[in-house]
C-alpha cells in the first residue's frame, strides 16, 4: 500500500469518526443548573408526536425520562436530553421538561422545600419569547427563590415553603416561575443552565402572624398554642416560643438567641 492510499485511509476514517461524534450529539442537548447548596433539581422530559405525523403512542410506552429522581442521594447537575425518539413506529420529539427545585432546610427527612420550573421546546417560535445562545453554544435562564416560614402544630414546628420566580436580565423578580422556551432547530448540541440565586432573608409565609424585631422575628401568639392561625390582630406585646427544625425551642426566628430549651 503507498503512502497516498494510506493517507487516504487515514483521512477516510478520521472524517468518519468525526462524523459519528457529531451524530452523537446532533439528537441531544445538555441540561445542567447552577443551585445554592443544598438545592437539587429533578428532571422529566415529556415527548409529543412531531409536526405532520399523524400517530399516537399510547402513554405506558411514552414514559417521561427522569434524571436526579434520587437527587438526596445521587445528584448530577448534567443531564443529556434526547431531542427525538420513536415509539410504536412514531417519530417523538421533546415537547417540555419540568423541573422540580428541591431544597433541603433541616435534618429530618421532611424539612425540605419544592418549587417547579420549566424549559419549554416548539417547533417555531416569537423572535421576543425564544431565548438565545451565545458563541459557546449555551443559554442560561435565572430565578430566585425565597424560604417562607410559618409554624405547624401545637408546639409551633417552624416549616418552610420554597418560593422561586423567574428574574429577567436585569436581576428583577418577574410574576413566573423561571422558565425559558427553545426551539427543536436549534437545540442540538447546545447547553441550557438554570441558574437559581437564594434570596438573603426569609419571610412570614402569612401577613400578620409574626412581629418583625432586632434579630429576625417573634411569633404572635393569637388565643394561645392551640391556635393554628395566631393571627397578631394588634397585639404586639404577647409572643410565643416555637420549635426550629431539629427540635430547639425558640423565641426569635431566625436568629434565636435561646442557649438552652425555653419551656412554655
Amino acid at each position: 500500500m503507498n503512502l497516498t492510499l494510506q493517507s487516504l485511509i487515514l483521512v477516510s476514517s478520521l472524517a468518519l469518526v468525526q462524523g459519528c461524534a457529531a451524530l452523537g450529539t446532533s439528537n441531544s442537548f445538555t441540561l445542567t443548573a447552577d443551585l445554592p447548596p443544598d438545592f437539587a433539581y429533578v428532571a422529566s422530559v415529556y415527548y409529543v408526536p412531531a409536526k405532520g405525523q399523524a400517530c399516537t403512542v399510547p402513554r405506558a410506552d411514552n414514559l417521561a425520562p427522569q434524571f436526579n429522581r434520587e437527587w438526596r442521594t445521587e445528584y448530577k447537575p448534567d443531564a443529556q436530553i434526547e431531542i427525538r425518539r420513536t415509539r410504536k413506529g412514531c417519530e417523538l420529539v421533546v415537547d417540555r421538561v419540568e423541573l422540580e427545585i428541591n431544597a433541603i432546610y433541616g435534618p429530618d427527612w421532611s424539612d425540605f422545600g419544592r418549587e417547579y420550573a420549566q424549559v419549554s421546546v416548539r417547533a417555531e417560535l416569537p423572535e421576543a419569547v425564544k431565548a438565545t445562545f451565545d458563541a459557546a453554544g449555551e443559554s442560561e435562564f435565572s430565578g430566585q427563590c425565597q424560604w417562607l416560614f410559618r409554624t405547624i402544630g401545637p408546639n409551633r414546628y417552624i416549616t418552610k415553603i420554597l418560593d422561586c420566580k423567574k428574574t429577567d436580565a436585569s436581576g428583577e423578580l418577574l410574576k413566573s416561575r423561571p422558565f425559558a422556551a427553545y426551539t427543536l432547530d436549534e437545540l442540538p448540541g447546545k447547553t441550557v443552565k438554570m441558574k437559581i440565586k437564594l434570596a438573603n432573608e426569609e419571610r412570614p409565609y402569612m401577613k400578620d402572624t409574626w412581629v418583625k424585631v432586632p434579630g429576625g422575628w417573634k411569633r404572635c401568639m393569637g388565643k394561645g398554642f392551640e391556635d393554628q392561625y395566631a393571627f397578631c390582630y394588634g397585639n404586639h406585646k404577647d409572643f410565643s416560643t416555637f420549635r426550629m427544625p431539629g427540635g430547639r425551642i425558640c423565641t426569635i426566628y431566625p436568629g434565636c438567641t435561646e442557649d438552652k430549651e425555653v419551656t412554655r
